[in-house]
């Protein structure tokens, strides 16, 4: 055949320039019209007609120039890039295109490769994903990575970061696309956006949960925390375990360790147990401080944790050992063993105040049982709250707590809760001279649970 098969030339067969006067021979001729014919045959038809029934080899091209284009518009169509690579051009601009996704299960640690750009990788169980260098993975490098068996902990090359961070932990569930641009790592913020989701969609101030209660194995020096939840405002923490913490010790990560924001236990102190969530995880955590606030809180050994909310109290006695308790329902404390707060205390017509076991720095409702003696035959006693300023007892005055003697030197008993002032105090006064003993049964202090 005269058609040169790699470079596309036709060459005439032998015998087929004539010349004017020159017998034509038929042989050669035949030839070169059976050749013609086949080539006819063989050529695309610009109608469409017919198919290609052998792959269409188009010229390199560029992207300004492409190998296969378009009369209308030349510079859009497919050209031959570098490494044997299909470009695509658009008015001769190139036009990217992901590689195939490929999908594969991971169940330990592993390194994220170039090659895995537009893989979804699922790890099955808790692992470290180590980046490559961002340099090499180069800028749209882009991966998704599931966590569905453990945390995933996303550790780019040296000090490289991902989304400004030296790493990133997935928690178990979760997924996120990582993307490299060449310098650093970025997320699509997926995992920022459903914790933002949890923050700002529930309302309200509460605790689920969480209760506390001393320690089974150490009781005087630890304290376990419920599983649950609480919420203050936008910010919500969770926990689907119990927590145990210490008093013995300052601030450690976990259960077990030491919980104090500072310094060392004291005696007859009050700790106010808060609720923390550690930020890059959302894990949740526990520290313990003398402050009633959270503004108070000391936290130097915080970083990386926000407060949420307090939801709880725990108080020492002059051992330096915890007053063991059980909580109920709705914030209510009752001691073990119930502190005798006033042991034949002096108590006249004259108020005085009175400090009992209870916290510190907050007001309390008071679970108080009094007893009164008196050499008066008829008397009565009134302990209440120091925000009602001054009372008398008495019934001309502002009536009792505790039911007349009606004998002298005969006992009356009473009781009753009785909110306190930010110092621990009641207010206690009678109708005339006499003696009082007062135990304080533990306390309510309110931190939002509802059950």
């Amino acid at each position: 055949m005269p058609r040169n098969p790699s470079t596309g030339v036709y060459s005439k067969p032998a015998g087929t320039t004539p010349s004017v006067g020159q017998v034509i021979d038929p042989v050669p001729w035949n030839a070169l019209t059976t050749d013609l014919g086949n080539e006819i045959t063989n050529s695309l038809p610009r109608d469409g007609s017919a198919p290609m029934v052998a792959p269409l080899k188009a010229a390199s091209g560029t992207v300004s120039a492409p190998g296969l284009g378009f009369a209308s518009t030349p510079q859009t169509g497919l050209y031959l890039k570098g490494g044997g690579l299909l470009g695509f051009a658009q008015n001769g601009v190139d036009v990217s295109f992901d590689q195939a996704l490929v999908y594969a299960a991971k169940s330990g640690d592993y390194t994220a490769l170039a090659s895995d750009d537009n893989a979804v990788h699922r790890f099955t169980a808790a692992a470290t994903l180590t980046l490559t260098a961002a340099a090499t993975l180069g800028a749209n490098w882009h991966y998704c990575v599931i966590a569905d068996g453990g945390d995933v902990t996303i550790d780019p090359n040296g000090a490289e970061t991902i989304d400004g961070a030296a790493t990133l932990v997935l928690k178990d569930g979760y997924s996120i696309e990582i993307i490299c641009s060449g310098a650093a790592f970025f997320t699509n913020k997926l995992f920022a956006r459903i914790q933002s989701k949890a923050d700002s969609s529930a309302v309200g101030d509460f605790i689920v949960g969480l209760t506390l209660s001393n320690n089974g194995g150490s009781p005087n020096t630890h304290i376990d925390f419920a599983a649950g939840s609480a919420r203050t405002g936008s910010s919500f923490v969770s926990s689907a375990t119990s927590l145990t913490k210490r008093v013995t010790g300052t601030f450690a990560a976990g259960t077990g360790a030491g919980g104090l924001d500072v310094g060392a236990v004291a005696a007859n102190a009050t700790y106010f147990a808060y609720a923390l969530r550690k930020d890059a995880d959302l894990s949740f955590d526990i520290v313990l401080s003398t402050s009633a606030t959270i503004g108070g809180v000391t936290t130097t050994l915080l970083t990386g944790y926000s407060i949420v909310k307090c939801i709880g109290v725990v108080l020492t006695d002059a051992s330096l050992l915890i007053r063991q308790f059980v909580m109920y329902p709705r914030d209510e404390y009752t001691f073990v063993t119930p502190a005798k707060d006033a042991v034949s205390g002096a108590i006249s017509t004259t108020s005085a105040l009175l400090a009992l076991t209870v916290p510190n720095g907050v007001k309390v409702k008071a679970k108080l049982r009094f007893e009164l003696t008196s050499s008066a035959t008829t008397n009565a006693a009134l302990i209440h709250d120091p925000a009602q300023g001054i009372l008398t007892a008495g019934i001309s005055g502002d009536g009792g707590n505790l039911g007349a003697v009606q004998v002298a030197g005969n006992y009356a008993i009473g009781s009753q809760d009785v909110w306190t002032n930010t110092s621990k105090q009641v207010r206690q006064v009678a109708g005339a001279a006499g003696n009082i003993w007062v135990w304080t049964e533990g306390f309510h202090f309110p931190c939002g649970r509802s059950a």
